[in-house]
């Protein structure tokens, strides 16, 4: 199934409430990946939007998501230009995620600006992918192009946890909007991986992305991302990331927690 049809599948089961079946195709292992489990909340909470951009998200990865899950969204306040609304993921084991969304309306401002330029790297056509025919790689990742432009892949023993991808949905019919950025932005795994010699699990806990721009748009689909491991103790890891589009433009910013045992 892919991104366009899974997304649309969604049936109305309440005021706000939306239930979907995640196929084995988009899962890591026994759990769906953040990413996707992210856009189907920002899926459910779109309707109480009023239209407005999505201007940041916080996800908690609370349980694993898999099967049949339903979303509810629940207002929690809407202003002139601002919305805040929760979202509810519930799983065949109980929850599954809790989100918020906060949704803003362009306003005409004095401050324009971003100091956050893209890192050198070969163009999408040039760059080697990144999981290649590895049969080992996790299901989700097979609706995906993803390249490595600069850094260490995983489990090579990398001397840091800095590495810049180039990514698209495999799709080519996937618009570049709000819901398609958020499900790919969490595709690559974590960038401290590179650090270790051998495999390990890993386990989102929370991600928090910042959308930069209510205009998205790119060439071909591709984005570039770059994922810095700035800390990892006591078995948790702490990241940073950042999106641009082919133009070097940022389009969004984000920070995940995430525990591995290793």
């Amino acid at each position: 199934m892919d991104f366009k049809t899974l997304m649309r599948s969604g049936k109305q089961t309440g005021d706000h409430a939306i239930s979907f079946h995640v196929p084995d195709s988009w899962m890591q292992g026994r759990t769906t990946y953040g990413g996707l489990t992210a856009a189907l909340c920002l899926e459910a909470a779109m309707p109480t939007s009023g239209e407005r951009p999505i201007r940041s998200a916080q996800i908690a990865f609370v349980g694993p998501v898999s099967g049949d899950v339903e979303c509810t969204a629940t207002l929690l306040r809407e202003g002139k230009n601002t919305v805040f609304t929760s979202v509810r993921m519930i799983g065949e084991t109980g929850v599954a995620a809790e989100a918020i969304f906060a949704f803003g309306a362009h306003r005409e401002s004095s401050l324009n600006f971003a100091h956050l330029p893209a890192p050198e790297v070969t163009a999408p056509d040039e760059t080697a992918s990144f999981f290649g025919d590895s049969p080992k790689r996790p299901a989700f990742t097979r609706n995906f192009n993803i390249r490595l432009a600069k850094g260490k892949p995983p489990m090579s023993g990398a001397a840091d946890a800095d590495m810049s991808l180039w990514m698209r949905h495999k799709d080519g019919a996937v618009a570049p909007d709000a819901l398609s950025v958020l499900a790919l932005a969490d595709a690559p795994p974590p960038a401290a991986l590179a650090m270790l010699t051998g495999p390990a699990r890993i386990s989102s806990m929370t991600w928090m992305a910042e959308f930069l721009t209510d205009d998205i748009q790119t060439e071909q689909g591709w984005f570039l991302a770059r994922h810095v491991a700035d800390t990892s103790k006591d078995g948790y890891n702490s990241q940073a990331m950042t999106l641009w589009n082919t133009s070097g433009q940022p389009i969004m910013i984000g920070r995940q927690t995430i525990a591995v045992f290793a």
